[in-house]
């Protein structure tokens, strides 16, 4: 189990950073990656299940911060995964009730997020050991790595799948989209493509001291 984590050891900004880049979830910690590969065909559904994930993970990891003195540790993750399932469950009926289509075409994802490993990870490694405000930054910035992430294969797999993004066609008429970036092999090879860059990006930058984390790991 992880280390309990002292306070105020990193600045908000880094608190923050921490999710968007360094330990970005689908990136570098390749967590999540049912959903990552299975709604990206568009980048609507891309950047609405990143939505949806931040959501619950924001409003998740500041109750379990909140009540980190009050619950057992005996059925501390009981606890959690009910408190994630309520958030869900909100979600699910605020998307269904904003577009049956967006609904339809992210179908069981949605309440999936339950047992979103992101999620689950940070409410036990972070939330549970850190004040809310805290808790709350961190998840936020994992949850913007996470939909940036989405957002990044579900934008290349539509242009590329079916020459458009975000519905608005770009190429005109002649354009012979690639039908295979909007199935499941396509989801691989966008995904690999994607990994190849980050780890020549990240290879490129100069070496520095390593900073602490606020989790003992990826969770």
């Amino acid at each position: 189990m992880n280390a309990p984590i002292a306070p105020n050891t990193v600045s908000s900004w880094d608190n923050l950073l921490e999710g968007l880049w360094r330990q970005n979830p689908v990136f570098v910690m390749m967590l999540g990656m049912c959903p990552t590969l299975a709604v990206t065909v568009s980048a609507m559904n891309a950047l609405s299940m990143g939505l949806a994930t931040t959501l619950v993970l924001v409003a998740s990891c500041g109750l379990v911060s909140m009540l980190r003195h009050i619950v057992p540790k005996e059925v501390r993750i009981a606890t959690y995964i009910v408190i994630i399932a309520t958030f869900v469950t909100a979600v699910d009926y605020g998307i269904q009730a904003v577009s049956l289509t967006l609904y339809d075409a992210l179908g069981a994802f949605i309440q999936l997020i339950v047992v979103n490993c992101i999620i689950l990870g940070r409410a036990e490694a972070h939330a549970s050991k850190n004040p809310p405000t805290t808790a709350m930054l961190n998840a936020l910035g994992m949850g913007a790595g996470f939909t940036l992430g989405l957002l990044a294969l579900g934008t290349v797999r539509e242009i590329l799948g079916t020459g458009a993004l975000f519905g608005v066609s770009l190429f005109g008429a002649n354009f012979q989209p690639w039908v295979v970036m909007v199935l499941p092999p396509g989801g691989f090879f966008v995904l690999g493509g994607w990994l190849l860059v980050f780890a020549w990006w990240k290879k490129r930058q100069p070496k520095v001291s390593a900073k602490p984390s606020t989790s003992s790991q990826g969770a």
